[in-house]
């Protein structure tokens, strides 16, 4: 039984720096990924809405954390996706930095949903958060993206590689996504469930 309804929600605030924090006692999720994982149809998956947050044509788009309110009860973080190829070495460093800050200065991130896609090895980038979560302490879900364009035997082929390539100390869980079948949603909201008091 979910403790909230995802139908209920809103944009709080889009920010660059941990003055424009929004002040609450919501436990937050927070969802990362390299540029084009998938983010925004993941988002707009496991909330049931179609343009929720925007599927943009041009990856690395978003360059603010987007705060959302989901029913008074949660706050669903999205956080700007890294490694994106045509961004400049300034524009990825700002980027690193404001992510950094966000993830060491949240008073109230409960755990983290890292997005990596499921059809390659993770990039070195994947890596890099990865390594920071766990240097961090921050307890995350892997979550695989786009599992329905890859066979079941990539995927078990692709899962196994993922996991020898990760640091899985403060791993909550696995879970295979997709967004075309709706594959785990369940799971997910179940995932972020245990997070409300």
């Amino acid at each position: 039984m979910l403790k909230f309804n995802v139908n209920n929600l809103e944009l709080i605030i889009s920010a660059v720096s941990k003055k424009q924090y929004p002040e609450y006692d919501l436990p937050e999720v927070a969802m990362c990924g390299r540029s084009n994982v998938g983010k925004s149809s993941f988002i707009n998956t496991i909330l049931n809405r179609k343009n929720f947050a925007r599927v943009s044509s041009k990856p690395g788009k978003t360059r603010t954390l987007n705060f959302f309110n989901v029913d008074n009860k949660l706050a669903l973080v999205d956080v700007p996706g890294y490694g994106y190829a045509k961004m400049g070495k300034k524009e990825k460093e700002k980027l690193y930095d404001m992510i950094v800050e966000y993830f060491v200065n949240s008073k109230n991130l409960s755990f983290v949903l890292h997005l990596v896609d499921s059809r390659h090895k993770p990039s070195e980038d994947d890596i890099m958060m990865n390594e920071f979560l766990n240097y961090y302490e921050i307890p995350f879900v892997l979550v695989l993206t786009k599992t329905d364009k890859i066979s079941k035997n990539e995927l078990a082929k692709n899962t196994k590689q993922i996991k020898n390539s990760m640091d899985l100390t403060n791993n909550i869980d696995i879970v295979p996504f997709s967004s075309v079948k709706k594959l785990n949603v369940e799971k997910i909201l179940l995932e972020i469930n245990k997070v409300i008091n």
